[in-house]
């Protein structure tokens, strides 16, 4: 677990985990009631909002997630733009492969890519 936090009437805990998953925990039971799953990377970090309705989480595949504690559902994603977020590198002449793949993993696009999705 890399992250727990106490809901605010304390008889719930929440934790983070590097399987890519959030669980809530009954603390009486010690039993875990929900794994909320959604990240495609290690949760390093969750909290629950002061009334205890919402928590959030984030990870290392750079996404902070919204979830409903009580039904264990997802309600939004926010990721903030990459450095070269939608730039098109199609054509794009002189870069070995491995320079375009780090281009794409900040956010570049080729248009061969989206035609494939």
């Amino acid at each position: 677990m890399s992250s727990v936090a106490f809901s605010p009437d304390g008889y719930s805990l929440v934790s983070a985990s590097a399987d890519q998953t959030i669980s809530l925990w009954d603390v009486g039971s010690g039993q875990c009631d929900k794994a909320l799953q959604g990240h495609s990377d290690w949760v390093r970090a969750v909290t629950m909002s002061s009334n205890g309705q919402t928590l959030a989480s984030g990870s290392d595949d750079e996404t902070i997630k919204l979830w409903d504690v009580k039904t264990g559902s997802e309600l939004k994603t926010l990721r903030a733009n990459r450095f070269y977020e939608g730039m098109n590198i199609t054509g794009v002449t002189g870069l070995t492969a491995v320079q375009k793949a780090t281009l794409k993993s900040l956010g570049a696009v080729e248009l061969e890519d989206l035609l494939i999705q």
